[in-house]
C-alpha cells in the first residue's frame, strides 16, 4: 500500500466525509478509530502528528504497553476493541477511554470494580448479528438482560453496540447486517453504533455507524501476532 501514514489517514477521512455526505449527517457524527494492533509506536506518532486521536489496539498487555510509551501525546484516546479475558481487565479499565467488545458479565463485573473512583467507562456490548458459531457476541435476543445488568453497574456506561459481521463482497448482505445492528441499538435505546472496518466503513457509515474502526487503510497490512 503506497503513502505515507498521513496521506492513506487524509484518504480514508475524505471518504468518511463523503459516505456522510451521502447519508446527509455531519462528519462530526463520526468518530473514525485507527486501529493500530501489531503496529509500532512510532506509527501511531505519525497518525498522531496528522492530527489522529483515537486509536483502536485488540490485545489488553498491548495496549498497557503502548499507553506508556505514548503517554506523551496529549488527547490520545484508547479504544480497547478485542475479546477481553478477566485476567487482563485491569490493563483496559486503566488505560482505554472505551470498550468495544463487551459480551459477557464476568468481564462487565469485573471492569466496574476495576473503575472504581474514575469516571464511568464507555462500553459497546458486542452482537453476533451474523449468527456464526465461531464469533464471539451475544445473541440478539439475550442482548436486553444483559443490558439491564451492565446498566445497574457502578463505573460503567452503556453507550452502544458493536457487531464485526462475516466479511463479504456483497453490499445487501453487509447493509442488512449493520441494519440489524442499529435497529437492535434502537429498540434498546442505545446511541452509539460501532460498526464498519477497512473493508465496509463507507456501508456501515451510509447505515448509521457513530464509530469506524479502521487499519489497514491507515496502517498497512498487519504482520501475523507471534504466539
Amino acid at each position: 500500500m503506497s503513502g505515507s501514514v498521513a496521506e492513506r489517514l487524509a484518504s480514508v477521512r475524505e471518504r468518511v466525509a463523503a459516505a456522510c455526505a451521502r447519508a446527509g449527517r455531519p462528519v462530526e457524527s463520526v468518530t473514525l478509530v485507527a486501529v493500530s494492533k501489531l503496529k509500532p509506536a512510532d506509527l501511531i506518532r505519525e497518525a498522531y502528528a496528522a492530527g489522529q486521536r483515537d486509536f483502536g489496539e485488540n490485545y489488553a498487555q498491548e495496549l498497557r504497553d503502548k499507553a506508556a510509551e505514548l503517554a506523551d501525546l496529549e488527547g490520545l484516546r484508547w479504544h480497547a476493541i478485542g475479546a477481553l479475558q478477566t485476567n487482563k481487565v485491569k490493563y483496559v479499565a486503566r488505560a482505554a477511554g472505551a470498550f468495544h467488545a463487551l459480551d459477557r458479565l464476568e468481564v462487565a463485573r469485573e471492569l466496574s470494580k476495576r473503575r472504581e473512583g474514575a469516571p464511568p467507562l464507555p462500553v459497546y456490548v458486542e452482537v453476533n448479528v451474523g449468527g456464526e458459531a465461531t464469533k464471539s457476541g451475544l445473541a440478539p435476543d439475550a442482548l436486553g438482560a444483559f443490558l439491564d445488568e451492565v446498566r445497574a453497574l457502578p463505573g460503567l456506561q452503556a453507550v452502544g453496540l458493536m457487531a464485526l459481521p462475516p466479511p463479504t463482497e456483497e453490499e445487501a448482505r453487509a447493509r442488512a447486517d449493520f441494519q440489524a445492528l442499529r435497529e437492535l441499538a434502537r429498540v434498546h435505546g442505545l446511541p452509539g453504533l460501532s460498526m464498519g472496518t477497512t473493508h465496509d466503513f463507507e456501508w456501515a457509515i451510509e447505515e448509521g455507524a457513530t464509530v469506524v474502526r479502521v487499519g489497514t487503510a491507515i496502517f498497512g497490512e498487519r504482520a501475523l501476532k507471534s504466539p
